[in-house]
C-alpha cells in the first residue's frame, strides 16, 4: 500500500509539472469558418461582428513549446488582427460604446502576463551593443496587438470619459510592469502606447508618475537590474516638458531625489542620452535648480570608470549650454576643479573631453568674464600636462586651452605663470630639505654603527 502512494504521489507531481498545452476551442474554428470581413458587412451588423472578432482574438497560441502547432490557426488570429487594424485605421464611427471593454479585455488577455526571468540577472552588465536580447516568440501576434490598441487610443472617435472605467490604475500599474521585457520591439510600442494613455487621461497622471518613481528607486536600491529605464526616462522627457511654471515641488523632489541618484548605477551608458535629456530639461524650466544639480554630479562623479567620466564630461557640457550667468558664478570652483582632474586624467578620452570644453564658444564666454576665479584652478593642471602627458593630441588642446587663457587676460596669464613657478621652486626646496635630513640621518648612522647595533639588540631584549 505504500508503495502504491508513493507511485501515486510521483504521478500527481509529473502531471502539475507539466504545461498545459493549448489547444483551440470548438467555438473559435466555428466562428472561423463564418465569420467574414467587418468592413464587407451591413452598418447594421458590424458591431456585433466586431465584438466577435475581438473575442476570436482572446484566443493565445503556443509559440514556446510547440511553435509549430495550431499554424492554420494562429494565421487566423493574425488575418484577423491585420484586419480589425485596418478597419480602425480607414472607418470613423466605428468604436461605439460597447467595443471600449471587448478592446480593454482582448489587448489585457493578451499583453499582462508574467515575464521570463532575465538568463543572467547577477551576472556580467549586459551591453545592448553587443549582447542580444531575448526576443518575445508570440511577437507576430503581439505586434498586431499593439497597433490595434494604438489605432484605438488615436482614432478621432476615442472618448477618454468612456474609456476611464476600463483604463484604470490596475490596467496602468499592468502595462508599467512589461516595461522590463527584454525585447526592444515590445518596449518601443509600450513607450508610444503609455504616451498616448499619459495625454488623454488627466485622471491617471499622477499616478502613471508615482509608479514611474516607485520603478526607479526598486532599480537604484534594491535590484539595479530593469530593461525599460531609457524608454520610461524618454516618456518622463516629454512629460517634463509639459511641466507648468512654476515647478511645484513635487517634480523638483523627482529631480534631486530620483533622477540625480540615477547617475550612480552601474549600467548608466544604456540610459544616460534620455536621463541627461531629462536633467537639462528641468534646468530650462527652473534656473535656480543648477547649483544642487551639478554639487550632485560632482558627488557622483566616478572616480575608477573612465568611460563613465566622459559619460559626465558630455551631460556637464549640455548643462553648461543652458547654464544662467548668474548661476554660473555659484559653480565655477567646484566645477573647474573638478576638469582640472579631468585635464590631469592618464585616459587620454576622458583628458580629451575635458579640453573640447574650450571649442565651445558659450562656455568660453562663461570663463571670460570669470578668468580671474577660473585661470588659476586651470593653470597648473594645464601648464604640467603640456610637458608630461604621454598623449601628443593632449599637448595640442592643452596648447589651445592655454592660447586662449592667454589672449583672454594677458597680465593674469603672466601673474599664474609667475606663482606656478614660484611654487614649483617652494616645491623644489622642500624635497631639497628632505633630502639633504635624510642624509644626515644615514651619515649618522654610518659614523655611530655601535649606537645603530645597541638600538637593534635592545628592541628585542
Amino acid at each position: 500500500s505504500k508503495r502504491k502512494r508513493k507511485r501515486r504521489r510521483r504521478r500527481t507531481t509529473r502531471s502539475r509539472s507539466k504545461r498545459p498545452s493549448l489547444r483551440v476551442p470548438s467555438w473559435f474554428k466555428l466562428h472561423v469558418t463564418c465569420v467574414s470581413c467587418v468592413a464587407d458587412v451591413p452598418p447594421v451588423e458590424q458591431e456585433k461582428l466586431f465584438i466577435q472578432k475581438l473575442r476570436q482574438c482572446c484566443v493565445l497560441f503556443d509559440f514556446v513549446s510547440d511553435p509549430l502547432s495550431d499554424l492554420k490557426w494562429k494565421e487566423v488570429k493574425r488575418a484577423a488582427l491585420s484586419e480589425m487594424v485596418e478597419y480602425l485605421t480607414h472607418n470613423r464611427n466605428v468604436i461605439t460604446e460597447p467595443i471600449y471593454p471587448e478592446v480593454v479585455h482582448m489587448f489585457a488577455v493578451n499583453m499582462f502576463r508574467t515575464l521570463p526571468p532575465s538568463l543572467n540577472p547577477t551576472g556580467a552588465e549586459f551591453d545592448p551593443e553587443e549582447d542580444e536580447p531575448t526576443l518575445e516568440a508570440a511577437w507576430p501576434h503581439l505586434q498586431l496587438v499593439y497597433e490595434f490598441f494604438l489605432r484605438f487610443l488615436e482614432s478621432p472617435d476615442f472618448q477618454p470619459n468612456v474609456a476611464k472605467k476600463y483604463i484604470d490604475q490596475k490596467f496602468v500599474m499592468q502595462l508599467l510592469d512589461l516595461f522590463d521585457s527584454e525585447d526592444p520591439r515590445e518596449r518601443d510600442f509600450l513607450k508610444t502606447t503609455l504616451h498616448r494613455i499619459y495625454g488623454k487621461f488627466l485622471g491617471l497622471r499622477a499616478y502613471i508618475r508615482k509608479h514611474i518613481n516607485n520603478i526607479f528607486y526598486r532599480f537604484i536600491y534594491e535590484t539595479e537590474h530593469h530593461n525599460g529605464i531609457a524608454e520610461l526616462l524618454e516618456i518622463l522627457g516629454s512629460i517634463i516638458n509639459g511641466f507648468a511654471l512654476p515647478l511645484k515641488e513635487e517634480h523638483k523632489i523627482f529631480l534631486l531625489k530620483v533622477l540625480l541618484p540615477l547617475h550612480k548605477v552601474k549600467s548608466l551608458s544604456v540610459y544616460h542620452p534620455q536621463l541627461a535629456y531629462c536633467v537639462v530639461q528641468f534646468l530650462e524650466k527652473d534656473s535656480t535648480l543648477t547649483e544642487p544639480v551639478v554639487m550632485a554630479l560632482l558627488k557622483y562623479w566616478p572616480k575608477t570608470h573612465s568611460p563613465k567620466e566622459v559619460m559626465f564630461l558630455n551631460e556637464l557640457e549640455e548643462i553648461l549650454d543652458v547654464i544662467e550667468p548668474s548661476e554660473f558664478v555659484k559653480v565655477q570652483e567646484p566645477l573647474f576643479r573638478q576638469l582640472a582632474k579631468c585635464v590631469s586624467s592618464p585616459h587620454f578620452q576622458v583628458a580629451e573631453r575635458a579640453l573640447y570644453y574650450w571649442n565651445n564658444e558659450y562656455i568660453m564666454s562663461l570663463i571670460s568674464d570669470n578668468a580671474a576665479k577660473i585661470l588659476p584652478i586651470m593653470f597648473p593642471a594645464l601648464y604640467r600636462n603640456s610637458k608630461t602627458h604621454w598623449n601628443k593630441t593632449i599637448h595640442g588642446l592643452i596648447y589651445n586651452a592655454l592660447k586662449l587663457f592667454m589672449e583672454m587676460n594677458q597680465k593674469l596669464f603672466d601673474d599664474c605663470t609667475q606663482q606656478f613657478k614660484a611654487e614649483k621652486s617652494k616645491e623644489k626646496a622642500k624635497w631639497k630639505e628632505r633630502e639633504d635630513a635624510w642624509l644626515k640621518i644615514e651619515n649618522l648612522a654610518k659614523s655611530n654603527p655601535q649606537v645603530n647595533t645597541t638600538l637593534s639588540f635592545s628592541s628585542f631584549s
